[in-house]
This record gives C-alpha cells, structure tokens and sequence, in this order.
C-alpha cells in the first residue's frame, strides 16, 4: 500500500506519493485546492493508499501559520467522510526552500524554478520523504 502526502496551498496542492513498498516518494501531481478532496478520493478508488501526510504550516518560531486553519478544516473534512484512511500531520517548515534548493542542483532552469506548481510537487515529495526517513529511523 502506498502513502501520500500533501502540500496543501490557498490556491495549488503538491501531492507525492510513495511506490506500493514504501520505499522511495515520487511527485505525482499539483492540483487545484478546490479539487483536492475528489481527486484523492479518485486516486484512492484506483490505488491503494495506507494513509496521507499532510505538511503542517508552522512559522519558523513554532507557531501555527496562516494556512493552518485551512489545512485543519481540509483534515477534519477528511476524517468525517474517509475515516478508513488515516491522515496526519508532519512539519512542512523548509520544504519551499529544501524544494528550491533541489531544483537548483537539479540543474533545472530559473524559468523553471518560477514554475510554482513544480515547487509545491516537490515539497510534496520532501515532506514524504522527510516522513518515510523519520518512521526508518525509530
């Protein structure tokens, strides 16, 4: 079974997901937010998900970020109507930057780095990746 994580934005969501054996994070897909619940829940009619990770908005001092609201409203909507798939939380702090950073050494281009739907996949994808890593290590 697969897990998927989350960049939940105002506008745009990076979605990441893992391979059936968990071990390495691909990004799958930047979607509108306002299409994000009925594009998972068809994702999950297709393929088999364990459970989804959603990055959670913190200012650098710990406190919550303005985007926090919008992803606890996003969570307990999940909860309700998809209580057999589990969704939790992990700390998104960095992961537009760990993503730029990653572009850069990727090679990939300043236009292309511009591109704010290719960011959000990849901070996804760090924010799955930072997960499966941390779950190895306990």
């Amino acid at each position: 079974m697969r897990i998927l994580s989350i960049d939940y934005g105002k506008k745009r969501t990076g979605i990441a997901v893992t391979d059936p054996l968990q071990i390495i994070a691909n990004g799958l897909a930047t979607v509108s937010t306002s299409t994000l619940f009925d594009y998972l829940k068809d994702y999950i009619a297709r393929e088999e998900v364990e459970r989804i990770v959603i990055g959670k908005p913190m200012q650098t001092n710990g406190k919550p970020s303005e985007n926090m609201a919008r992803v606890e409203q996003f969570v307990n909507r999940w909860r309700k109507a998809m209580p057999q798939i589990p969704i939790e939380y992990y700390d998104e702090r960095f992961t537009s930057v760990l993503a730029h950073q990653a572009m850069i050494a990727s090679g990939i281009g300043k236009k292309a780095r511009q591109n704010k739907a290719l960011v959000d996949e990849i901070s996804a994808t760090i924010i799955l990746q930072s997960y499966m890593e941390s779950k190895r290590i306990r």
